[in-house]
Formats: structure tokens, C-alpha cells, sequence
């Protein structure tokens, strides 16, 4: 069943309920007021008898005409009284009006006939069964206008519904680009809104992961030619000069300075090797990680980088640091080498503090720097995209901040499981 027909059912019901407990207040009210009126007819049917006691040529047709609530007949002598059908519902009607009628007065008359007096509940009747179809077609009216109304109003919200189903369609084929029409109803128009802007969203959200994918692509080539470039030209070159160097040890065997001096300069050789090795390892997996705990890691790693980069790095850390997993520790480490990669690249600061506590059953990270700054929002570059990633597989929540000439803030606070802490 649709939503229209139900609700025209419930309103159908409604009405249905107002208009018989309507009905059932106009007749019990009616029952009061017909007995009121059949009290009074009873009175005058005594008074007419007693005339008529009194003077037989006193009731006669210009006072029976016109009397209201009192049936007067005459009746022939031997003349059958007829009793007029009312109607099934008339009599179920004056049955449950006044039950308790008095019966008719008959009279013989001083010239053979008879006269009938009776109390006649036919116009109680009549007025009490037209303020029931009044009262009917008045509901009725008024059911019939709800339902109309109700029609239209309910068809213009279906078909803002069929206008999102539509679009919500649209999208599941991945179709972004449907926009909703903006209805004159608020309730319609911000629908609208709110499909438009999430459509908007997802659109742009879209056209991020195919940049950020492009990005990721980017980056993985320019580390494999950087990779193949140190491999070729820095470990390459080393290897070649130790093999040239092991052919001239042969060739020198009967020298012995040029013998030491070729051992040196294969020592230096290999020396250059194994640092080469050792930072590329490093550039690619952070395998102190699992040899030193994090504070220690931070602490190399924010040695080297100022080192490298010139700029003062300032790093407090809390001596109650939870002992973490070992993915838990490379996103942080990763996180904090991302935002040091950004100071150095943009941030053209003098100055880096980097802050990690322990506190509140959480774990708190403060990157901050004295640098240029901007004004936000700003759509974020990959490296920011990567800092968002990893504070997102932690668990935690980020914040970055930046005014211009006020420098870049980054903070993070990641909850903390039992097992860690």
C-alpha cells in the first residue's frame, strides 16, 4: 500500500470516528429535546380533550390545522383507522427518541363520529433526521476537501522523493555530476540542498583520489628512478672501483705500499657502500623502528633532518610513553617525517618544535613551526593528504592551523587501548 492510500485511510477513519460520535451526541441531545417538546404536546392533547369535554363545537379544523406536535382526526362511525407507514428508519428513530409515548385520546362526539387526539412526533422527526444529514454532508465535505488536499500536497512531496530516488540513482551509476531543482517548499529546497552539496562532496572527494592516485603514481616513479639512479650512479660507481681495485691487488701482489694503500682506498670503497645501503634502507623502511622505541626513533630522526636541513628542531617527549605496536610506531614516525618534509619544502621556518605526551588515556603530537604560514582552508597537497591518512589508520584526531606570518600548527590525539598503555 502506498503512502497516499494509507494515509487517506487513516484520514477516512478519522473522520469516520468524528462523524459517529457526532451523530451519537446530536441524538442523545435530540432525545432530551423531542422529550421536552412530546411533554408539552402531551399538555396540550389534555387541554383539547377537556374542551373538547366541555364544548364538543370548540374543536373544530381552524384549531386542529395549526396545531404543531398534535395529530387531531375524526373518524366516521364504522371508519377503519388507517396507521401511516413512517418508514423502518422513522420508527427506529421514534423508537429511540421517546419510547415512553402516551396513548392517543378517542372521543365519541355528539354527532356519531369520533375524534382521535394524539401526539405527533412526525416533524421531531424530520427536524432531528435533516440535522443528521447535515451533520453527514458536512463530514463528508470535509473528508472529501482533506483528501484533496492531502492528494496534492503528498504528490508534490512524492515527487520531490522521485527526484532524489532519481539522482540517488544517478550517483550509484556514478553519474556526479546530477544536480536536484530547488522547490518553492523549505522542506523541498533544503532536500535539495543537502543532495546538491553531497553530490558536490562526492564529486570532489572523486576528483581528489584520481589526483592523489595520479600523485601516488608520480611518487612511486620518481622513487624508482631515484632508487635506480642510486643503485647506477653512487653503489654502481663504489662497486666498480672495488673490482678495478681487487684487479690491481693482483697486479701489485709484489708491492707492499701499493698493496696498503689499495686496501685503504678498498676499505674507504666499501664504508661508502654500506652507508649508501644503510640510508637507502632507511629512506625506505625505518628499520630502527624495531630495534629502539619510539622517543628514541624521533630523536635520531629529528637529529638527522636538522642536520641536513639546517633548521632547529626542538623535540620534547614525556617519559611515560605507552609501548606501542610496531604499525602504531612507523605511522607515527611516518607522520612526524611527512610534517618535517612540509616544513622544510613550504614553511621557510628557522624554527620546529615537536611535542609527544602521554595524557588523559590519549597520546598527543604538536608540530609547530615559526614559518610564513597561509590562510585556510587550502585544499591539501599529498603530503598533508598522507598526514590525514595515517592519523585516520591511528585512530586519532587531527587538526592543522595556520595564519599567515603565524606559521604551521599540526595536532593529533590518539586514544589509547588498555594493551598500550
Amino acid at each position: 500500500m502506498s503512502a497516499l492510500r494509507r494515509i487517506n485511510v487513516m484520514v477516512t477513519l478519522f473522520f469516520t470516528v468524528i462523524a459517529v460520535s457526532g451523530l451519537a451526541l446530536l441524538l442523545r441531545q435530540a432525545s432530551h429535546d423531542v422529550e421536552r417538546e412530546m411533554q408539552a404536546a402531551q399538555a396540550v392533547v389534555e387541554y383539547v380533550r377537556e374542551a373538547a369535554l366541555r364544548d364538543p363545537d370548540s374543536v373544530n379544523s381552524s384549531l386542529t390545522d395549526n396545531l404543531r406536535h398534535v395529530r387531531i382526526e375524526w373518524l366516521e362511525p364504522g371508519q377503519p383507522r388507517v396507521e401511516p407507514d413512517n418508514g423502518a428508519l422513522d420508527r427506529w428513530l421514534a423508537k429511540h427518541l421517546f419510547s415512553d409515548q402516551a396513548p392517543p385520546v378517542l372521543m365519541p362526539m355528539p354527532d356519531g363520529r369520533q375524534v382521535r387526539i394524539a401526539v405527533d412526533p412526525v416533524d421531531e422527526i424530520d427536524e432531528v433526521w435533516d440535522s443528521l444529514l447535515q451533520l453527514l454532508i458536512l463530514c463528508a465535505l470535509a473528508l472529501l476537501l482533506s483528501l484533496l488536499t492531502i492528494s496534492w500536497a503528498v504528490r508534490r512531496g512524492v515527487r520531490v522523493l522521485d527526484e532524489l530516488l532519481a539522482g540517488l540513482h544517478q550517483v550509484t551509476q556514478g553519474q556526479l555530476d546530477v544536480r536536484l531543482p530547488l522547490h518553492s517548499l523549505p522542506e523541498a529546497r533544503q532536500l535539495a540542498g543537502h543532495f546538491n552539496s553531497m553530490a558536490s562532496t562526492v564529486q570532489q572527494a572523486q576528483a581528489d583520489n584520481a589526483e592523489l592516485t595520479q600523485a601516488l603514481l608520480a611518487l612511486q616513479e620518481r622513487e624508482r628512478t631515484r632508487l635506480g639512479q642510486t643503485l647506477h650512479d653512487d653503489l654502481g660507481q663504489y662497486l666498480s672501483a672495488i673490482r678495478a681495485q681487487a684487479c690491481l691487488l693482483h697486479a701489485v701482489a709484489d708491492q707492499p705500499e701499493a698493496v696498503k694503500s689499495t686496501a685503504r682506498c678498498l676499505d674507504d670503497n666499501c664504508q661508502h657502500l654500506q652507508d649508501g645501503f644503510r640510508a637507502l634502507i632507511r629512506d625506505l623502511y625505518p628499520v630502527l623502528l624495531e630495534q629502539l622505541e619510539l622517543d628514541a626513533a624521533l630523536q635520531q630522526l629529528t637529529q638527522n633532518w636538522q642536520t641536513a636541513q639546517g633548521i632547529r628542531c626542538r623535540l620534547l617527549i614525556s617519559e611515560d610513553l605507552p609501548v606501542l605496536p610496531l604499525p602504531s610506531k612507523a605511522h607515527l614516525y611516518r607522520l612526524v617525517q611527512e610534517a618535517l618534509t612540509n616544513v622544510a619544502r613550504h614553511a621557510q621556518a628557522s624554527q620546529v618544535r615537536i611535542r609527544l605526551q602521554h595524557q588523559g588515556g590519549r597520546l598527543r603530537l604538536l608540530v609547530r613551526d615559526n614559518g610564513c604560514g597561509a590562510q585556510l582552508p587550502q585544499r591539501p597537497g599529498i603530503g598533508l593528504r598522507s598526514i590525514h591518512e595515517r592519523a585516520r589508520c591511528l585512530g586519532g584526531t587531527l587538526q592543522v592551523r595556520s595564519q599567515p606570518g603565524a606559521g604551521w600548527a599540526l595536532s593529533l590525539s590518539i586514544p589509547l587501548l588498555e594493551t598500550h598503555r
